[in-house]
């Protein structure tokens, strides 16, 4: 009977607290909580649209949950862990520790050594929990849906936890994050880098196919760009090219060509195709990727330089099947068991609204 009243009486103060911070929220924009806000969002807007990009969370949320949890960067947790989402120790965490009064007395909180190890592991908290898979079903564009499924997953105990990151969305207008190809961002940066010079180089690469992790290491004596991703090297297959040519050219048997890429002998190259010149890793550098439209398990393969059997192994999944549009594939660590991806997703990051 105590233990019910007790219950009763903190929801009743998580909800008067609510209210009142929603009322905070809804005064003049001039305020000084307002702006604190909206200067931690430009801070890191950026930051949170590449985690999007990479995890399929909409930015719009992780901004939201980010200022609401730690106090727009203010609060202890953030000042001394660097810890945004307040995301506890739990079991499985092996890193530095931090100790506050929270639920209970001396709870332990994950320690991080900068704010953008924070924002990863709050990607790969809810893309590795089951509990949370099923935010992975919504569309991205629809906040409201991922405020109210981040409550029902158990993230937070605040019965007005959905109310609080809506209306902060909706207050800052947070939702223009969630569409990372418009002009009102600076996400893209003028300098060339790796991956925009070898677009550059070959007009018949498609970006989206670009490999995660590369650099141009040198350029062979018949003066052709060799490159490295995942610490294998690559060329990218050009007009006047054919198999026997790129054997005879880096000392290869012609066989090797097709099995270092995971083709059949009778495979037609084409201008623009990723060849590697020596075999793949059973493990790619990311953690994870989450499937985009267009993708195959064989694009994946290429883009990570994995081999393809092992992408399949990682991945539990039976060799020739395809996965969907926003799963996640495991691409470091064999994927649990217990964990599978939903039969139907809609992730439409690159296809944004008109």
């Amino acid at each position: 009977m105590r233990n019910r009243i007790l219950l009763r009486a903190i929801a009743l103060i998580f909800t008067i607290l609510g209210q009142f911070y929603l009322k905070i929220l809804a005064q003049d924009t001039n305020n000084t909580g307002f702006q604190m806000r909206e200067a931690y969002f430009q801070k890191y807007k950026d930051l949170a649209i590449r985690e999007m990009m990479e995890y399929g969370i909409p930015a719009s949320i992780k901004l939201a949950q980010a200022v609401l949890e730690s106090g727009a960067g203010n609060g202890e947790l953030a000042k001394v862990a660097n810890n945004h989402f307040g995301i506890k120790c739990h079991k499985e965490w092996t890193g530095d520790k931090f100790y506050k009064d929270d639920d209970s007395t001396k709870e332990c909180f994950r320690k991080y050594n900068s704010v953008e190890e924070s924002y990863r592991d709050h990607s790969l908290f809810l893309r590795s929990r089951e509990r949370y898979s099923n935010l992975f079903r919504f569309d991205i564009y629809d906040y409201k849906a991922w405020a109210y499924g981040l409550k029902s997953a158990g993230y937070a105990t605040n019965p007005n936890y959905p109310q609080l990151l809506i209306k902060i969305i909706e207050e800052h207008q947070l939702t223009r994050f969630d569409h990372p190809l418009s002009d009102t961002l600076s996400f893209t940066s003028a300098s060339v880098s790796p991956s925009n010079q070898i677009i550059e180089d070959n007009n018949n690469l498609d970006s989206h196919e670009m490999p995660g992790n590369l650099t141009i290491i040198k350029t062979s004596k018949e003066g052709r760009k060799i490159y490295k991703n995942n610490d294998v090297k690559f060329i990218v297959y050009q007009t006047d090219d054919t198999p026997v040519k790129i054997a005879q050219e880096f000392d290869l048997y012609t066989w090797q060509i097709f099995e270092f890429n995971d083709l059949e002998l009778e495979t037609e190259l084409k201008p623009g195709d990723i060849i590697y010149i020596e075999k793949k890793k059973r493990k790619a550098k990311e953690d994870f990727y989450v499937v985009k439209p267009g993708d195959n398990m064989h694009k994946i393969s290429q883009k990570f330089g994995i081999q393809l059997h092992h992408l399949y192994d990682l991945n539990r999944m039976n060799f020739g099947t395809e996965p969907q549009q926003g799963d996640t594939l495991w691409l470091n660590k064999k994927k649990p068991a217990d964990m599978q991806n939903p039969s139907s997703r809609i992730f439409r990051i690159f296809n944004p609204k008109n």
